[in-house]
């Protein structure tokens, strides 16, 4: 079992991204160098070879966490998978729209918005989130939530989604919500300056 200053020690290797010197640790620890080296001495014999996935290492001047070698060629194959970059601001409120209103049209949903929706809805379609489910009696294309989708978001069905009812919104979220709607209806009628793009 590892004292209290191993585990610190051990964490803050985890968070960093490269060498930290001892130095360093012993600040951050509010400890001295020797009890750090200590703490050290005990994550080394806790992560010896062939204990765990991780070890304890020396380097460029510093001391880091490192996988054991034994995980390299699952490493490579997990991260050689391409990443997923965060859904923007004018996607996630492209998907909430669609979520909660599939199928629903592009028009609509930039009717919704207030700006237009090509872009975010194109960006989740090719992302799978979203997919086209049939045309609206005018021959705009509806769109609905996938799948994938739902795995995501860790729903059975999208009728699994929140309430939005219960949603308690705080006066500076209620008053953004109301500029920007009152900006996309005087630009609807021609009343105000077009509202910017934000896709």
């Amino acid at each position: 079992m590892t004292s209290e200053l191993a585990r610190i020690v051990e964490a803050l290797l985890f968070l960093a991204p490269e060498p930290v010197a001892v130095a360093d640790l012993a600040a951050a620890t509010e400890a001295d160098e020797a009890s750090v080296e200590t703490a050290l001495g005990e994550l080394e014999v806790a992560c010896a070879a062939g204990a765990r996935g991780l070890q304890v290492r020396r380097l460029a001047g510093g001391v880091a966490l490192a996988t054991d070698p034994v995980a390299e060629p699952a490493a490579r194959r997990l991260l050689a998978r391409p990443r997923t970059a965060a859904l923007t601001p004018a996607q996630a409120e492209t998907l909430a729209i669609v979520a909660y209103l599939q199928p629903v049209s592009r028009p609509e949903i930039s009717r919704i918005r207030g700006v237009s929706a090509d872009s975010a809805s194109a960006t989740l379609v090719e992302r799978g989130l979203i997919e086209e489910a049939g045309r609206s009696p005018f021959g705009a294309i509806l769109y609905r939530t996938t799948t994938l989708f739902l795995t995501l978001f860790g729903l059975h069905s999208p009728q699994a989604l929140p309430d939005v009812t219960t949603w308690d919104p705080t006066p500076e979220e209620a008053a953004g919500l109301r500029e920007r709607l009152l900006r996309a209806g005087e630009a609807r009628t021609g009343d105000g300056p077009p509202v910017a793009l934000e896709d």
